[in-house]
């Protein structure tokens, strides 16, 4: 399982209707998610940390880019987690592979568990904090095919 500590953020309403990364048209109200790392299309639970609620959302778009930041969420997916009044909160996001919605992106994010973590043995050990080691530079990194690379 992959787990990130950091802040989330959700996006401005202006960005509503453009395309993401994944060619979707994005819309404030649906359960979607933007990520450096986690291959289009995940699913992943993102938990409020100072309140517990959480969300599960797909990541369709590439972002946030601001330092700190791990997950920019759609209005709605930030309404379920209660943060709309603050902006930015600190969460937990989780993406275990068994929840994935097919077999392919369940083998792209097993590949990028053991890429970041080459010296866990899958299933013996707890699940990985990314927040607990060092930021690896995966910025020239293509997992399956999944451009992780800076926004144009």
């Amino acid at each position: 399982m992959y787990v990130h500590k950091g802040k989330a953020s959700y996006y401005a309403d202006f960005f509503h209707g453009r395309t993401t990364a994944s060619g979707e048209r994005f819309s404030q109200n649906r359960l979607t998610a933007a990520s450096r790392r986690l291959p289009l299309g995940s699913r992943v639970t993102v938990t409020n940390a100072d309140n517990g609620r959480s969300v599960e959302v797909v990541i369709n778009d590439r972002g946030p880019y601001v330092k700190g930041r791990v997950i920019d969420l759609s209005r709605k997916a930030a309404g379920e987690l209660g943060m709309i009044e603050d902006g930015v909160v600190n969460v937990r996001v989780e993406a275990r592979p068994s929840d994935q919605p097919n077999r392919s992106l369940r083998q792209r994010l097993e590949q990028m568990v053991a890429a970041l973590y080459p010296d866990r043995k899958p299933d013996t050990e707890p699940p990985v904090t990314v927040a607990e080691r060092p930021e690896p530079d995966l910025d020239s990194t293509n997992f399956g095919g999944t451009d992780l690379g800076a926004a144009e």
